[in-house]
């Protein structure tokens, strides 16, 4: 079955990659508009320089957990390559034992952040009603993401381990 007729299976190739596009145009898009208005009509919105920024972390905390989906994090490719295959299988182990212990402690304190600026009503600057958890949320929910993906690299690992396969060290960030 192919993920396009599958939609949990679209969704598993595609969540990071759609949400990463959708933040990167709305951020590109109220920079070009209000670029525009700037020099062309001498006014600006006034959040215009605070919304991109927090748009930002959606890039960056989906585009991390895209990126250990993909492989193509720092792994220190050539020198795990050399190794013996079983301690390549305990090394690729450990990047994904790391990389779910730290995101269970980012996501932990993460999300007090997260009910810090909920419950003081923290407005983006410019705005009346656009609240900075919003945006904040972006850090426990990448994390999540990210841990899930170590997760289903450490299954796709053992089985590769198993069937005595060669490990994934790199990957194309341009897509599968």
């Amino acid at each position: 079955m192919s993920a396009s007729s599958n939609p949990l299976k679209w969704l598993d190739a595609n969540l990071e990659r759609y949400l990463i596009i959708v933040a990167y145009a709305t951020m590109t898009t109220i920079i070009f508009v209000e670029v525009i208005q700037r020099f062309v009509f001498k006014q600006q919105a006034p959040w215009s320089t605070t919304v991109p920024v927090y748009l930002f972390i959606w890039i960056t905390w989906i585009g991390a957990a895209y990126n250990v989906r993909q492989r193509s994090h720092l792994a220190f490719t050539e020198f795990r390559a050399s190794m013996p295959y079983a301690l390549q299988f305990l090394c690729v182990l450990l990047d994904h034992v790391l990389w779910i212990a730290f995101s269970a402690m980012v996501v932990y304190y993460s999300i007090d952040l997260v009910q810090l600026l909920r419950d003081n009503y923290a407005i983006v600057p410019g705005t009346d009603d656009v609240m900075q958890w919003w945006f904040y949320l972006a850090i426990p929910i990448g994390w999540t993401l990210l841990a899930f993906r170590a997760l289903q690299n450490i299954f796709e690992d053992i089985g590769r381990f198993s069937r005595k396969e060669p490990f994934v060290f790199t990957a194309s960030i341009g897509g599968d």
